[in-house]
């Protein structure tokens, strides 16, 4: 191909040409595409989300998880919303001015009830990165006390 180009100069020009339209055409996508942090929740490491927790005077302290996770052991004082519509219904009838605090058992569907959370409004909703297993490695407290099945 070089040596065809050799030949026919105004063909590498033409070829340059393309390129350099190409790669400005490219450019212009890729910064376009570009959108701000898409994420509406913030993750938070154990220490800053027990901080949080003592800190907001409007806050509810969420459990994500199944009913026989969360009656085996707890953050006290948490709520257990394991359901995707239960969390809906809750944001539905919720003032946004709320701190939602979400967790879970490794931090994969607070995650998850984050985003909805924040799809409906709430500016302040935050995940506990790493879950309830990360709370406990950490240290802080929990309630082992068995709940009784409602």
């Amino acid at each position: 191909m070089a040596a065809f180009l050799l030949y026919w100069p105004e063909l590498a020009d033409m070829k340059q040409k393309t390129f350099l339209v190409f790669f400005t055409l490219v450019q212009l996508l890729q910064v376009s595409a570009q959108q701000k942090d898409s994420l509406a929740y913030r993750n938070l490491e154990p220490y800053d989300f027990h901080l949080l927790w003592l800190r907001e005077e409007k806050a509810l302290l969420i459990d994500v998880r199944e009913p026989f996770e969360f009656r085996r052991n707890r953050i006290h004082d948490a709520l257990n919303i394991p359901s995707q519509a239960q969390l809906t219904a809750l944001t539905d009838t919720l003032s946004k001015d709320f701190t939602l605090l979400l967790y879970c058992s490794t931090g994969y569907r607070s995650k998850k009830a984050a985003e909805l959370a924040a799809a409906k409004g709430f500016g302040k909703a935050v995940s506990l990165d790493g879950g309830i297993v990360a709370w406990k490695k950490e240290d802080f407290p929990v309630e082992r006390k068995k709940l009784k099945k409602n």
